[in-house]
């Protein structure tokens, strides 16, 4: 896709990888990013193709190509693509083209596995990512304790547990005594395993199953795969529909 200037800063740096473009704006506000040396911390600054962009010292460039990826991310891998205090990434797994260019699109926290996406498309991981898009994330939970049908429902009407907008679940199916799958829309950080320890609940086990209409499968732990960009349309054009 040939991009249009001017254009927004956080966008520019969004396509040139960078993270998403919440991720970007973060940058910005920082003070780390400069354009024609100068530093800019407003977002919405305009860039064109002939100014020069730089994220403390890297040089700042859009990649027109999207690469889409899905692991099956294991235990003991953080998302990120970088924390002092870790040495597991799980961006270091994928063993691709352009691999410096790509981010995961939204967490999953270092104890739990399962399906995540790597990009460089700023713009769609945005729509994948932000909760007013809908994009639905299916998770599998194992606890130590029996479930009860009526805590997993007061999680769907919503718990305040903190400042800001309640937790909650979009919906359950319960698979076994200990076991269910949980739908979420919003995706806090660490939502799940703050709503279950809320609730009384020790979890020893939990898996992203699903991101939209993007599965994981029988992908195995620690392996990847690519992701057409015709999945990643059919994923948002499945989103609208929901919402419609």
């Amino acid at each position: 896709m040939k991009t249009e200037y001017p254009i927004r800063l956080q966008s520019y740096l969004a396509k040139s990888g960078f993270g998403s473009r919440r991720s970007c704006e973060k940058l910005i506000e920082e003070g780390r990013v400069t354009v024609n040396l100068k530093k800019v911390e407003t977002p919405g600054f305009k860039v064109n193709s002939d100014d020069v962009v730089m994220v403390d010292s890297l040089l700042a460039e859009i990649v027109e190509r999207f690469y889409y990826y899905a692991l099956h991310k294991p235990v003991g891998y953080v998302s990120t693509n970088w924390d002092p205090k870790e040495t597991r990434y799980a961006r270091d797994l994928l063993t691709v083209e352009a691999k410096e260019l790509l981010f995961s699109i939204g967490r999953l926290d270092k104890d739990s596995s399962g399906l995540l996406l790597f990009t460089n498309d700023g713009q769609s991981a945005n729509q994948i990512m932000h909760p007013s898009f809908g994009v639905e994330k299916e998770y599998v939970v194992q606890t130590k304790e029996i479930l009860n049908r009526s805590d997993l429902e007061q999680a769907i009407k919503g718990l305040k547990l903190e400042r800001g907008r309640p937790y909650r679940i979009d919906r359950f199916a319960l698979k076994g005594k200990r076991v269910v799958n949980i739908t979420l829309i919003e995706g806090k950080n660490r939502e799940i395993r703050k709503i279950f320890a809320h609730l009384g609940y020790t979890i020893t086990k939990l898996v992203r199953l699903r991101i939209g209409s993007i599965e994981l499968g029988d992908l195995k732990v620690g392996h990847y795969r690519s992701v057409s960009r015709g999945e990643i349309k059919t994923l948002l054009e499945e989103r609208g529909e929901r919402r419609s």
